[in-house]
């Protein structure tokens, strides 16, 4: 995948980058045919942007409504920490917890997360990077690797961005096996603290679509806070019913 991006072959994108999106999209629903062992590949869609000055904390929460062959609800939050590594690098360490079958809440994973920029933002005619995450699962020695595609274009107050990843993942309880997983989100840029967006998630056990409202404010000097709030319909019989998704950053 690196080869599609790296700084020769760039240059060769075609100016039109609606094209180039919209190959994409495409590719990521042909790909959405092979398994996905999790089923919602729902979270959020990652931009290719990163700030040299930047410094985060980020909480992000889903609650899920599966299907009626399981009705209970799922619920997954995370709790990050991350600083940019220069111009072009960002690391985060996660720590992800779950519901258990007793209602309460465990420890289910570490993650770690590098985002690489590999265009200046307006450098072409679309923005472009690379996401890697490894995750060690703690109660059912899950491990995974996961390489993203980051691609963003903006047309006037418009922007698009979709995320192609490439999963592998092994351990005690399951097979080695190989995954992906496609994002889509158009947003409209109304105001800093007011962006109403459309998301797309593909996979074998997902297909969902659904609102998201964006924002961000000042918080102080270089400090801000920005969310987002989704709500995901499930398109499919594997899917889940809804996806109430909520994400908090605070950056410093």
């Amino acid at each position: 995948m690196e080869s599609v991006v790296c700084s020769s072959e760039a240059r060769s994108i075609p100016d039109s980058s609606l094209r180039v999106l919209v190959a994409v999209s495409l590719l990521g629903c042909a790909s959405s045919n092979v398994a996905l062992a999790d089923g919602s590949v729902i979270d959020k869609v990652y931009h290719p942007y990163v700030d040299a000055m930047e410094k985060e904390l980020e909480f992000r929460s889903l609650v899920q409504n599966l299907p009626a062959a399981n009705p209970l609800p799922v619920q997954i939050h995370q709790l990050s920490l991350g600083s940019a590594w220069g111009q072009s690098l960002f690391g985060e360490a996660k720590l992800v917890g779950s519901e258990t079958q007793l209602g309460g809440f465990e420890l289910s994973a570490f993650e770690f997360e590098l985002k690489w920029q590999l265009t200046e933002q307006g450098e072409y005619s679309a923005d472009w990077g690379l996401v890697f995450e490894i995750e060690h699962g703690v109660e059912q020695k899950l491990d995974e690797l996961s390489v993203g595609l980051l691609i963003e274009k903006e047309f006037g107050r418009w922007s698009t961005t979709a995320n192609l990843f490439a999963i592998q993942e092994w351990g005690d309880s399951i097979n080695s096996e190989f995954e992906t997983a496609f994002g889509l989100q158009t947003r409209y840029r109304h105001s800093r603290i007011f962006e109403p967006a459309l998301e797309v998630y593909l996979g074998q056990d997902t297909v969902g679509i659904g609102p998201v409202l964006i924002g961000a404010a000042n918080v102080g000097v270089r400090k801000s806070l920005s969310w987002e709030i989704g709500v995901i319909a499930g398109l499919s019989n594997k899917s889940p019913n809804s996806t109430y998704r909520l994400l908090l950053e605070y950056e410093f």
